[in-house]
């Protein structure tokens, strides 16, 4: 059970004030004191006494995160010389806020400092505002730089992953990967990119949470698991494939939407092969992780865990099946 100290609930409230503020505002200014308001509410959560790697990597977000605003800043006297280099200035300090490639470069390391409750939120609710700022200042004159993004993003994440061991960082590139299809998502419509970063943040907050529950850092501690841990296995390996995008479990319908909104509109193809390939990459380093906790296990190193505690998690990772009751759904509303 998660218990949040008296300054943790302080800074956490005013965290999703934060996003609230940059998310509802209409001027630059109020954009701006959000992201800062966030910014400053999100340090004081990264760190931990209990974790001696949290200080490092607070102070490594708050210099990029400051870096960024800098630039945010510095966008507004440049506008005035040359209108035109203002829109895309601005979603490059966007696509550095929320880690996106080709800057991509603090979010790994962040990410193996801090534990699991903070990488869940610096995954998802960390990328709320930076997207939401950037689905309104995108067009089609800059949309070429959201594009080159979304390339790099999944051909990163996808490429990158591969020889990670340490599961935080698998999925700091997994969430590298993920954001190249939520700026190909950007790029068509704002429900869209809603509805994949919902089922995103779902699905890694099922796997997160089994991670977590179980103190697992590395992909050999998966395979020390007692006798009890074939349903915390299995749950495991549903939301790791869900995860990946196989169908048909839930992480699979955004990415179908992303599909079909890219052959509706007759966008570039190689754009659409790029982001299915690198599908496909994450989908093997999951694989991987799955796989070698069912068919690997060392006897003589098993741990002694509660045999209840599977079940909570093999509960919340039905999660992931939950397209299979969507036609049931379907036939009961018609």
């Amino acid at each position: 059970m998660l218990i949040l100290s008296p300054h943790q609930l302080l800074f956490s409230s005013t965290l999703f004030l934060g996003i609230f503020i940059t998310v509802s505002s209409s001027s630059w200014f109020m954009l701006w004191m959000g992201l800062e308001l966030n910014l400053m509410s999100f340090v004081p959560i990264l760190t931990s006494t209990s974790n001696r790697y949290s200080a490092e990597s607070a102070l490594k977000y708050f210099l990029i995160q400051a870096l960024g605003s800098a630039f945010f800043l510095g966008a507004a006297p440049i506008s005035m010389l040359m209108y035109s280099f203002m829109f895309p200035i601005i979603l490059m300090v966007l696509l550095l806020k929320m880690g996106a490639a080709p800057f991509h470069f603090w979010f790994p390391p962040v990410m193996q400092g801090i534990q699991w409750p903070q990488a869940l939120l610096l995954m998802t609710i960390q990328k709320i505002a930076p997207i939401s700022m950037m689905s309104v200042v995108l067009s089609g004159a800059n949309s070429i730089v959201v594009i080159m993004a979304s390339i790099f993003s999944s051909l990163v994440g996808g490429l990158s992953g591969l020889n990670q061991t340490l599961t935080r960082k698998i999925l700091s590139y997994s969430s590298i990967n993920h954001m190249g299809w939520m700026l190909g998502a950007i790029t068509f419509n704002e429900p869209l990119w809603i509805i994949y970063f919902s089922s995103y943040s779902i699905v890694s907050s099922s796997v997160v949470f089994i991670l977590h529950s179980n103190q697992i850092f590395h992909i050999n501690q998966i395979l020390v698991m007692n006798l009890f841990s074939k349903p915390l296995k299995l749950s495991l390996f549903l939301s790791l494939l869900s995860l990946g995008g196989l169908p048909p479990l839930l992480g699979f319908l955004p990415k179908m939407m992303v599909i079909q909104e890219f052959i509706n509109s007759k966008a570039s193809l190689l754009w659409l092969s790029i982001l299915l390939l690198s599908a496909l990459l994450t989908l093997f380093f999951y694989l991987r992780v799955a796989v070698s906790s069912f068919m690997l296990s060392y006897p003589k190193m098993k741990m002694n865990m509660s045999p209840t505690q599977p079940r909570l998690t093999f509960t919340m990772s039905f999660i992931n099946l939950s397209p299979l009751l969507y036609p049931l759904v379907l036939i009961a509303i018609y």
